[in-house]
């Protein structure tokens, strides 16, 4: 199942006394089509995806300042969102929504970079993870990219000229 390291690296970090649940971490539920964070808002906390599929759209403006939210992907159970806000606050780079109901683990990051950085290997372990998915993500990007830029040429006839 996607993301069961994850999970269980998890559970046993919020299990830990220093991470008490209602101040370290929160349970939040959500309905369908409800807005979980918003592109360029402050944040404090990093999510883990217990149970649903949320959706990730980004803020695009056109020449004629038209803006359209495309789709960067769809998150299931056992995914991870909001890391930027691992260490402190940051601006939200994505708008995230609910496709289903949600259930969420909402994650204070100062509070938990505190604890990873007191407790090395389980900090080891859930960085592995973290970053094995971030590598993921990026790859994901890369082909996009990629796809995109070949598109344009050859809409733009430009791909006669390489």
């Amino acid at each position: 199942m996607q993301g069961e390291n994850l999970r269980n690296i998890l559970k046993k970090i919020l299990s830990a006394s220093e991470l008490q649940e209602g101040i370290a971490w929160h349970r939040r539920n959500y309905d369908a089509n409800s807005i979980i964070i918003k592109q360029g808002d402050l944040g404090q906390t990093l999510f883990f995806i217990e149970k649903g599929v949320l959706r990730v759209a980004g803020k695009v403006e056109l020449d004629d300042r038209r803006q359209i939210q495309p789709g960067v992907c769809d998150l299931e159970s056992g995914s991870i969102f909001g890391e930027i806000c691992l260490h402190r606050s940051q601006t939200r780079m994505a708008t995230v929504t609910a496709a289903t109901d949600v259930k969420l683990l909402e994650i204070d990051g100062e509070s938990l970079s505190s604890y990873l950085d007191a407790n090395p290997i389980q900090g080891y372990l859930f960085y592995k993870e973290l970053f094995g998915t971030m590598i993921k993500r990026l790859d994901v990007a890369n082909h996009r990219v990629e796809s995109l830029m070949a598109w344009g040429l050859k809409v733009h006839d430009i791909d006669k000229y390489l």
